[in-house]
């Protein structure tokens, strides 16, 4: 391998819209990497929350703390060389390069499932502040990757261990987790 293009712990971002099971499939792609874990919902001021909660989806001023706020805790991963996984949805290619400019080499695991079965998730979940009547805006707004953009995206139909297993196949295929630009 040539110098400078050692193999390193990923950076992996999960996105997707509401319901795909971005912090369940989050947390266990972490373990089975052995890298630390944010879900990005922590990273979101109270005053966001209480709009979310209340039905009134973020406009791009008050999410661009929120994509600042992630985006440095990937920073932090990669310069510490520990690499990591957080959750955020990621929904606008804009945002996306807020924490691509943040972390270069972020790999983009972008989850996707039906309308209809993203609304039974989010409706049989609990304690949780996002309700389901924002998945219709979350929906709209949704800009699929990009060819040029690194990352792949999953069906959230199988199993959450199934979907980790198939992460884990494209971060150690061509372009996986190795420090500097993809193949």
């Amino acid at each position: 391998m040539a110098p400078g293009n050692e193999r390193r712990a990923p950076c992996v971002v999960v996105m997707g819209v509401a319901g795909t099971g971005k912090s369940t499939v989050g947390r266990l792609l972490a373990e089975r990497l052995g890298v630390p874990f944010a879900d990005g919902d922590d990273f979101h001021r109270p005053d966001s929350i209480a709009r979310m909660a209340a039905g009134i989806p973020l406009d791009d001023g008050r999410r661009r703390p929120w994509l600042e706020a992630v985006g440095r805790w990937l920073r932090e991963r990669d310069a510490a060389g520990t690499g990591g996984v957080v959750t955020c949805s990621a929904l606008k290619r804009r945002y996306r390069d807020v924490l691509r400019e943040a972390g270069p080499d972020a790999f983009f695991l972008h989850l996707t499932g039906s309308r209809e079965l993203l609304a039974e998730r989010i409706g049989g979940r609990t304690g949780h502040f996002m309700p389901g009547s924002l998945l219709g805006s979350q929906l709209a707004a949704l800009e699929p990757l990009q060819p040029d953009e690194r990352g792949a995206v999953l069906d959230v139909g199988p199993a959450p261990g199934v979907l980790v297993d198939a992460a884990l196949d494209l971060l150690s295929g061509p372009g996986g987790f190795t420090h500097g630009s993809p193949d």
